[in-house]
């Protein structure tokens, strides 16, 4: 059984769509997609997907990513929460600490969503 545009996650919603170069998306496409760049519009969230992405193993949890910011714990891990509930993370529980790794069909989405636009 097939999911219509409107039942799709950001990420699969990004999947099924051309690239912004060679088609306008559909109202209903914008919709879905929007949380997900909305996800990485946040400077801390960008930087924090960068730390993520960069990090020894390709995975961290909050307690490796606190002393690059001046924020709380707890506002690192909020943020930590919505990349992920966007799918741009994948996350594991590992005792008390919630380890995050970068989901790679995500981030080759979003960019097959731009179509490889440049400056």
């Amino acid at each position: 059984m097939s999911k219509s545009l409107l039942e799709l996650t950001p990420v699969e919603a990004v999947a099924c769509c051309s690239p912004v170069t060679r088609e306008a998306l559909s109202a209903q496409a914008a919709e879905r997609i929007a949380p997900l760049v909305k996800a990485i519009a946040d400077p801390v969230r960008l930087r924090l997907l960068s730390l993520v992405a960069s990090h020894v193993d390709g995975e961290a949890c909050v307690c490796d990513l606190n002393d690059a910011f001046e924020l709380s714990q707890p506002t690192i891990s909020h943020h930590l929460k919505l990349l992920h509930e966007a799918g741009l993370l994948e996350r594991e529980k590992r005792g008390v600490w919630v380890y995050y790794r970068i989901n790679d069909n995500a981030l080759r989405d979003l960019a097959t969503l731009l179509g490889g636009v440049t400056v």
